[in-house]
């Protein structure tokens, strides 16, 4: 943290946790006073004169306020928690050109991971097998090209991002939509814990204690598109609040990549509408390291890439999900033979079948 005053840094908190005080009015105040602790005890009606709510001034001098800021500040106190504020030297380079950049973030793990490379990745929280399978396999490989892999948490295609990159020593950044003492989905906190373990990190700029509310999601993403160099969209459906980070992204002049899939899939739509509106269509790992190639720290070797899609039936499973007779037909080979072959790759892991279909498996 920058060098402030004990009494500059709980003014801060005091501000940060006031009602209806979103980014844009923070900096706002923030930039009409020489400090936080100025703004604090400037009277209401200098508040009123920069347009802002009077239940944000009426609410500055409240126990409750006080109590939130001492919390946080006890929080600080514990290993691996961070906070970086607007005027850190450390504040990440990339987010800070946003015009509504987060004037606080709350960090728990590797804070410096935050100027690292990142790619995020995106996607439905209801994704197919496949789409789960994808993001796990394309996480891999860019964390093993050196890459932090930036998502937001959710289950699905989030969360299959985040453990695609555990699995190989990779970094990951989980962006919350709550507050970091509250974390969501619960289902998702043992992976925020190896998230922090495996050396990444966790992120938010709520309040502590603030619980989920449907409005700071999409807010969230923002940040997510901010940190990162691109957005990669894996499988999502029009309606999708991917789609709302793939445009942040694209206002933002971060590149926007989609992976296409069966037009029969709802889940494969938002990522044709993408890619009809200028996203780059991605079909391997190597499309997204090649857009990137110049900020690849770590080659990544031919060994690393997804050995298991030079198999035939693997290759057709990529594509779409399909019976062991289709695959018989799509291949020209007996039943018999496919049959042999599918329950081989089954037994290694590299496809699964689920109500008579067959899917492929991240490697």
């Amino acid at each position: 943290m920058p060098s402030i005053s004990p009494a500059e840094l709980e003014a801060r908190l005091r501000l940060h946790v006031l009602p209806e005080l979103g980014p844009r009015r923070l900096h706002k105040l923030l930039s009409a006073f020489p400090d936080a602790s100025s703004a604090l005890s400037a009277p209401a009606s200098a508040w009123r004169s920069l347009g802002l709510p009077a239940s944000c001034a009426e609410a500055r001098r409240s126990p409750a306020i006080r109590e939130r800021a001492a919390d946080s500040l006890a929080w600080l106190e514990a290993p691996g928690h961070h906070l970086l504020m607007w005027d850190d030297p450390a504040y990440p380079g990339l987010l800070e050109e946003l015009p509504d950049a987060p004037p606080l973030l709350f960090i728990e793990g590797d804070s410096g991971l935050l100027e690292r490379p990142q790619l995020a990745m995106v996607g439905s929280r209801r994704a197919s097998r496949p789409g789960l399978d994808n993001a796990t396999a394309f996480a891999r490989s860019l964390a093993r090209g050196g890459f932090v892999i930036t998502s937001g948490l959710a289950l699905g295609i989030d969360g299959a991002a985040h453990q695609g990159a555990l699995d190989v020593g990779g970094k990951t950044i989980a962006v919350l939509g709550t507050g970091l003492q509250c974390l969501y989905p619960r289902r998702h906190l043992g992976l925020a814990a190896r998230i922090v373990e495996g050396g990444g990190a966790l992120v938010s700029e709520l309040p502590l204690d603030c619980p989920p509310q449907a409005a700071n999601f999409p807010r969230r993403n923002r940040i997510i598109s901010g940190l990162s160099l691109g957005v990669l969209v894996v499988e999502a459906s029009p309606s999708s609040g991917s789609l709302i980070t793939a445009r942040l992204a694209a206002e933002q002049g971060r590149e926007v990549y989609a992976i296409p899939g069966s037009i029969h899939h709802p889940g494969a739509r938002g990522c044709h509408q993408l890619i009809r509106q200028g996203a780059a269509l991605v079909e391997s790992v190597e499309d997204v390291l090649q857009a990137l190639r110049g900020w690849q720290l770590t080659p990544v070797t031919a060994e690393a890439q997804r050995s298991e899609l030079t198999h035939p039936l693997i290759a057709q499973l990529h594509a779409a999900p399909m019976s062991s007779e289709a695959l018989a037909g799509a291949v020209n080979q007996p039943l018999s033979h496919i049959l042999a072959e599918l329950t081989e790759l089954e037994i290694e892991g590299l496809v699964a079948c689920e109500n008579g279909r067959w899917s492929a498996c991240a490697g």
